[in-house]
């Protein structure tokens, strides 16, 4: 029986392998994604989203393009109520929103919290640690 042993197929089984198809670094590579993952967590909690996008009455006000963009959406949807498998209708419905989609991330502003440094620290030590560590668990460790 070779190293790798056999299975019933007559094919030889595989040895299990670490992170990476390389020995060993399993542990490190959990370790370092719960690192990782606790880090982002705190950083996007530490982040706020806005948006402007059809701000402040809505649809149709003077300098606000959020009523316009309703049009093709409307245009398709109805469309599509006549005739459901109108090329026309799927087109103005799903570049309707589309452009609505771009709209919202083109206004979109991030604010980062004001926070302590102790804590931007952590937060990002966090995050440097955990891929640090995965980045490790991929080379190839001792037996």
């Amino acid at each position: 029986m070779s190293e790798t042993g056999a299975s019933l197929g007559g094919q030889p089984r595989r040895k299990f392998e670490g992170a990476g198809g390389t020995p060993g670094g399993v542990g490190e590579f959990f370790i370092g994604v719960g690192l990782a993952a606790v880090g982002f967590y705190l950083l996007f909690n530490h982040v706020y989203v806005q948006t402007t996008f059809g701000h402040p009455s809505g649809f149709g006000v003077f300098g606000s393009s959020f009523g316009l963009t309703l049009v093709p959406l409307l245009l398709g949807i109805g469309t599509l109520f006549v005739n459901g498998k109108s090329i026309l209708g799927w087109g103005l419905t799903v570049g309707g929103l589309l452009f609505i989609a771009a709209g919202i991330l083109m206004n979109l502003h991030i604010y980062f919290r004001t926070t302590t440094l102790f804590d931007v620290l952590v937060m990002f030590g966090l995050i440097a640690a955990g891929l640090g560590l995965v980045v490790k668990s991929l080379r190839p460790h001792k037996p």
